[in-house]
């Protein structure tokens, strides 16, 4: 289901899109994670930023797989998830243009966009009803 608007008592949320952001699995240089810090900082200077998780490395995650559980990721690849960027745009062009921005793009990594077709935040205030 794609929604345009969501609306709430503070304001109209537009259409959210997750970019996962992929890497090589080698910790970046200083330079290069001041790149995406500067990203960062201008994603929410434009207000298109509503989240952003960099993840621990791939080497301490456990899978879970039917009853067994695993160290290290649920599969072998060269592109690791190294975060994940939630960011509101009014279609996936603009979200699109957005992760185009990322500077994984440049150094090696990549990026791919999602659509959030439905949510939940916690917050003080949320009540226990998922959103469309």
């Amino acid at each position: 289901m794609q929604f345009d608007a969501l609306v709430t008592t503070e304001r109209i949320i537009m259409a959210q899109f997750a970019i996962f952001i992929y890497g090589n699995g080698v910790a970046g240089t200083p330079e290069e994670l001041a790149e995406h810090d500067r990203h960062s900082e201008d994603l929410i200077r434009d207000g298109s930023l509503t989240a952003a998780f960099a993840l621990a490395p791939f080497t301490e995650a456990t899978s879970i797989r039917g009853d067994g559980v695993t160290d290290g990721p649920y599969t072998e690849s060269k592109e690791i998830i190294a975060g994940i960027g939630i960011v509101e745009a009014p279609d996936k062009d603009a979200a699109l243009a957005i992760a185009r921005r990322n500077p994984a793009t440049w150094q090696g990594g990549g990026v791919e966009v999602r659509e959030v077709v439905g949510l939940y935040i916690r917050t003080g205030e949320t009540s226990d009803t998922l959103l469309p």
